[in-house]
């Protein structure tokens, strides 16, 4: 009887040491794994904080870059106007303004395009299409071509071409629009190439070309000589 107990004891005791066995090495292995996942929890930490600086500095980056774009915006905006401004007054009258107006529009910059006039105190703002017809808009096309093209960031070379560039403009501001071309030509050291049927344009040229077609054959005649 007594050896039956001591020989269970014996085995519970075996079972016992077992079990801690066991449970130590599930403690240890748990442990180990709680070290690794604390490590890699700093890890991410760290990985987190850095992000965060990131974006704290691309933020500012955001913002540096959006003051020098609304810079730039408005460096070429006024230079638009002068110029474009320079033109009505010089083909129409000095009671004609050029005016842009940028707005945010989803994000993005849009510009709207307006003529002042002043009149005896009176100012009215109009867009182009609305204002003194297509000879308005033709001379507006025109300028803000220039103006882009000398206000370009890189350096754009090479000749001014143009395709009836003051079609809607009456007789009356003619003699001033090619006097204007002139001016372009001499100031931006360009050579201004057209098409046109204008009479007066034509005759504003240092050489000019003029193509007929006669019997179905193209007849040029040019300032010098017939060909």
């Amino acid at each position: 009887m007594l050896k039956d107990s001591i020989l269970i004891y014996k085995n519970q005791l075996k079972n016992i040491k077992k079990e801690h066995e066991e449970n130590k090495n599930y403690y240890f292995k748990q442990k180990g794994r709680k070290e690794q996942l604390l490590e890699h929890r700093s890890k991410l930490e760290k990985t987190l904080q850095r992000c965060i600086d990131n974006l704290e500095l691309l933020e500012k980056v955001r913002i540096l870059l959006g003051r020098v774009s609304e810079f730039a915006r408005e460096q070429a905006r006024v230079q638009i106007e002068s110029l474009v401004t320079n033109c009505l007054q010089f083909i129409f009258d000095t009671n004609l303004e050029f005016g842009i107006e940028i707005n945010e529009v989803r994000g993005r910059a849009e510009a709207e395009f307006f003529v002042i006039s002043n009149y005896t105190g009176q100012v009215i703002k109009t867009k182009p299409q609305d204002a003194r017809g297509g000879g308005v808009i033709d001379i507006i096309s025109l300028a803000i071509r220039i103006a882009m093209l000398e206000c370009s960031d890189e350096e754009i070379k090479g000749p001014v071409i143009l395709d009836e560039p003051a079609k809607h403009v009456s007789d009356e501001y003619i003699v001033q629009v090619s006097e204007f071309l002139k001016q372009v030509a001499l100031m931006f050291k360009r050579q201004v190439i057209m098409v046109t049927h204008n009479k007066h344009l034509r005759e504003m040229a240092d050489r000019w070309y003029k193509v007929e077609m006669i019997d179905g054959i193209s007849i040029v005649e040019t300032d010098e000589v017939q060909m």
